[in-house]
């Protein structure tokens, strides 16, 4: 009988010992997959300390465009994070001098998030609605008083810089290159823009060209810089010459 008893006791005890650790087994999962998910948050988040390939494609884009003059190094210090600071303060963005989500879209480098559709999605000719959404808002800042056709020719020259060598190679890059757009330089590119702006970009993107291949605009009642004067006119639409 005392054998019985004490078989059963014993049985009892590796129960609960399994119990135990199978109620651990069952925590823990969730909470090393929370702490996997907040180091990968973490990870899309850039500040002084920070290194890598990332580091180094923020500071070649601000180099490109006139914020950072340091060495393309991957390594976020000082003088990136002035540039940064600088950069944020031009497009009307937090000055924190840390590229978080809106930095890193106005630098045309979205973070993808599952849920997120401020930076995934995809428009026409491979670009993403936020890259449509920064274009529609250049479109806005600097010809929403032009024709149709006017604001699709300025959104094409964007694009035709895209392309060309002889500018950055991404939408924001393009747009917010130092000095290249009055709307950058005067805040308008953070305007909300209306719906004719937002389909004046599709159109851009979806390969019209008013312009026939143009890289430069101006309005020559307003333009300062007798530089612009030099290029060769292709044609005028409204109150803008396009030019090569």
């Amino acid at each position: 009988m005392n054998k019985v008893i004490r078989a059963g006791a014993l049985a009892l005890a590796l129960a609960a010992v399994l119990a135990a650790v199978t109620f651990f087994t069952v925590q823990t999962a969730p909470r090393a997959e929370q702490t996997a998910a907040a180091s990968q948050s973490v990870a899309s988040v850039l500040r002084q300390g920070s290194r890598g390939d990332t580091v180094r494609t923020v500071q070649n884009k601000l180099r490109r465009w006139g914020y950072y003059s340091g060495s393309v190094d991957g390594i976020y210090g000082p003088a990136t994070e002035r540039a940064v600071r600088a950069f944020q303060k031009k497009n009307g963005l937090t000055v924190d001098g840390i590229v978080g989500r809106a930095t890193f879209q106005a630098l045309g480098m979205p973070v993808s998030s599952g849920s997120s559709s401020s930076g995934g999605g995809s428009s026409g000719g491979g670009y993403t609605d936020a890259d449509t959404y920064l274009l529609a808002r250049c479109i806005y800042g600097e010809a929403r008083g032009e024709s149709y056709t006017g604001q699709v020719a300025v959104g094409a020259v964007v694009l035709n810089r895209v392309k060309s060598p002889e500018f950055p190679n991404t939408i924001a890059g393009v747009i917010y290159q130092k000095n290249a757009f009055t709307a950058v330089n005067d805040g308008q590119i953070n305007l909300e823009p209306n719906e004719t702006a937002i389909s004046a970009a599709r159109d851009a993107m979806n390969g019209w060209d008013p312009t026939g291949g143009c890289l430069y605009y101006y309005n020559p009642v307003t333009a300062t810089s007798q530089w612009i004067f030099s290029r060769e006119t292709v044609i005028t639409i409204g109150n803008h010459v396009f030019a090569i």
